[in-house]
């Protein structure tokens, strides 16, 4: 269904229920999936719930310290147990029988248990919630409930030289600004995430009334001085201007505090990748983490079926920032990419027509062309990855799909190749 070295794709893979639930299996139930960030659960207690594919997940700091995940379904009668979307707590009670769990997930008490005592299959050891494997990079925790798949190091493979370029452009790392957004869209969950791992291509035709409305005119992206860079399916487009993105936040604040630090960052990230920090740019780490540098935002694209979107948004910045930035960006993200927000409004439109036009029958007999950009790789001397001149491209979009490939058709993650 995809043919990445020619950029065609059959338009089943956004409506075939089949595809989709294989994609559950193949792809959400086995790779390294955005769970939290250190800011969000500081303290032991401190838990939120989120979601693996369309498994609900608890996220927990327990009394070691460590980040533990599980699933969100008791091992009696599946009943879900916790019910918050974040808070802290000493346990986790199922409200159908009492069954209680630590905050590592192990089953640490049941009602009447007086009454299992003569029956040889009640192993406590065995009831606890099924935990996930979990590692972080940079502060930012990864769930994989695949005990098969390679480290979330491996994963992120060269990526990580380019996420550090937002995790660690600063000597305090980054922290979540308290509260996310969420929000609902009739989509397939690969559009947005295709959209923003390297659609530099929609930006200044998509959002041209907005980019009227914010600067006067349409800002024109420079093709020598921008490129798309992929490793494993994640991918970054990104120009080298420092700071557009950021500007479209429209608080000026926000770019001052840039350029006032623009020669640590070139310290720290040396002086390519400091040129990233605010740059025009979007990024996804495969499967469905999505990042806007400048505009400081994380979101994740939850498949709710084959034909809708769930998206987790939120707001981040330099731990060490003013604490006048906090309300800055917030601001800047609500007026950008909010539900409301200018530019999420037309990506949103877009992503949603995409989705009900391509459910047709006739219309899904002729593929989709993505093949902006073949031939343009090239070898760079400071940038890592595979690395396309022009961010108007779709190089990325290729390689996140043949990402998807290699998974969809592996049975075991020793068949998936390093890309």
């Amino acid at each position: 269904m995809v043919d990445s070295e020619q950029g065609w794709i059959d338009r089943r893979i956004f409506w075939d229920p089949q595809v989709y639930a294989l994609e559950m299996e193949r792809t959400f139930a086995r790779c390294w999936i955005f769970v939290a960030h250190d800011s969000q659960i500081p303290e032991v207690g401190d838990f939120l719930t989120t979601y693996v594919g369309e498994d609900a997940v608890i996220v927990a700091r327990a009394r070691d310290r460590q980040v533990h995940a599980f699933i969100n379904s008791c091992s009696h009668r599946g009943n879900r147990v916790c019910f918050a979307e974040a808070g802290s707590a000493r346990r986790f009670t199922c409200n159908f029988h009492g069954w209680s769990y630590a905050l590592d997930g192990s089953l640490s008490g049941v009602t009447a248990e007086e009454l299992y005592k003569d029956n040889p299959t009640f192993d406590r050891s065995k009831l606890g919630l099924h935990k996930a494997r979990v590692e972080s990079h940079g502060g930012m925790h990864f769930a994989c409930f695949d005990p098969e798949a390679p480290s979330l190091a491996d994963y992120l493979g060269e990526f990580r030289w380019y996420l550090d370029v937002l995790l660690d452009n600063d000597e305090g790392g980054i922290e979540f600004v308290d509260g996310n957004i969420k929000s609902r869209l009739k989509c397939n969950w690969k559009f947005p995430a295709e959209d923003f791992v390297g659609d530099a291509y929609h930006a200044t035709w998509t959002h041209s009334s907005a980019l009227q409305a914010l600067f006067g005119n349409i800002p024109t992206m420079k093709a020598d001085r921008s490129f798309q860079v992929n490793a494993n399916g994640h991918g970054w487009d990104f120009g080298l201007d420092f700071i557009s993105n950021a500007a479209t936040l429209c608080e000026p604040e926000i770019v001052e505090y840039l350029r006032e630090n623009e020669v640590r960052f070139a310290e720290r990230l040396g002086k390519m990748r400091s040129r990233m920090v605010g740059s025009l740019s979007s990024a996804t780490v495969f499967p469905n983490l999505s990042f806007l540098a400048g505009h400081n935002t994380f979101r994740t694209w939850n498949p709710k079926g084959p034909a809708e979107t769930e998206l987790h948004t939120w707001v981040f910045l330099n731990r060490n920032a003013p604490d006048s930035l906090k309300e800055k960006y917030r601001r800047g993200v609500m007026l950008t990419f909010s539900p409301a927000g200018i530019f999420e409004m037309d990506d949103g439109e877009n992503f949603e027509h995409c989705t009900a036009s391509n459910a047709g029958v006739v219309t899904r007999r002729r593929k989709l062309h993505t093949g902006l950009g073949l031939g343009s790789e090239v070898e760079h001397p400071e940038l890592k990855g595979n690395v396309h001149r022009n961010q108007v491209n779709e190089a990325n979009h290729r390689a996140f799909y043949q990402r998807w490939t290699d998974l969809m058709t592996a049975p075991n993650w020793a068949d998936v190749p390093v890309r």
